[in-house]
């Protein structure tokens, strides 16, 4: 007599991905700031989410808390986050591929995904400086200062000039010589430069960064709070030595 074997299913050993999530208050906080960068977004399958603006000078990445499950492309990305805002603490149902559901309670909306042909993506190859040659640290306290004093005396330059020793961030209008400004210490210097930025370039999440200037016209801001770096261009004419 034979014994019989037992076949267990295939499907009982497969892990099947999980549907539905939700978003935390972090990674929310996060979307929001990727949405004045850009208003459309792919999103990647894993954890990471990054976005890069349309005129390609300013490109941010993220790791979040949450896995995503597969690729979908959110064409208004601060619509969507509005629509979230509907309910208090909503769920995201993603069982079919065309649309997402978020859902709470009795209550439901359908959003549907865009194509991502139509997404401005970033570059798939990871970013890196060609050069480090200017690097200082960037508080949370004096952010918030040169951004308000650009509000403030309406001036559309932030510099990061190396002069007399000292590295210091100047917000300014280059073109005017007799304009408002003002300025804040950030770290010594043997060098001798200016880094301009347009300030309307610094769309960073509030938070102290670990600033890197490449004399090559690109930065790089490490946000010391969480897994969140922002790659912006400098203007052309920057100057080093």
């Amino acid at each position: 007599m034979t014994k019989m074997q037992t076949v267990k299913p295939i499907l009982s050993e497969m892990k099947l991905k999980p549907t539905i999530m939700k978003l935390s208050d972090k990674t929310i906080s996060v979307l929001k700031n990727f949405s004045s960068i850009n208003q459309s977004i792919l999103f990647k399958e894993g954890n990471k989410l990054r976005t890069i603006s349309l005129m390609k000078n300013i490109l941010a990445e993220a790791t979040v808390s949450e896995e995503f499950m597969r690729d979908f492309g959110i064409y208004d990305l601060n619509q969507f986050l509005n629509g979230l805002s509907l309910h208090s603490s909503p769920e995201l149902d993603f069982t079919n591929e065309s649309y997402v559901v978020i859902r709470e309670g009795g209550s439901r909306s359908k959003y549907f995904f865009a194509d991502p042909n139509v997404i401005v993506t970033p570059p798939e190859k990871e970013i890196t400086l060609p050069s480090e040659d200017v690097c200082f640290e960037l508080s949370t306290t004096v952010l918030d200062k040169l951004l308000k004093a650009a509000a403030v005396y309406q001036l559309p330059d932030v510099s990061a000039v190396g002069e007399a020793g000292v590295v210091k961030l100047v917000v300014r209008d280059k073109k005017n010589d007799t304009s408002n400004r003002h300025e804040e210490v950030v770290g010594e210097t043997s060098d001798e430069f200016s880094f301009n930025f347009k300030v309307e370039n610094i769309k960073v999440l509030p938070g102290t960064y670990d600033v890197i200037v490449s004399q090559k016209l690109l930065s790089r801001f490490t946000s010391k709070n969480q897994d969140l770096t922002y790659y912006i261009a400098l203007e052309p004419d920057s100057t080093f030595g």
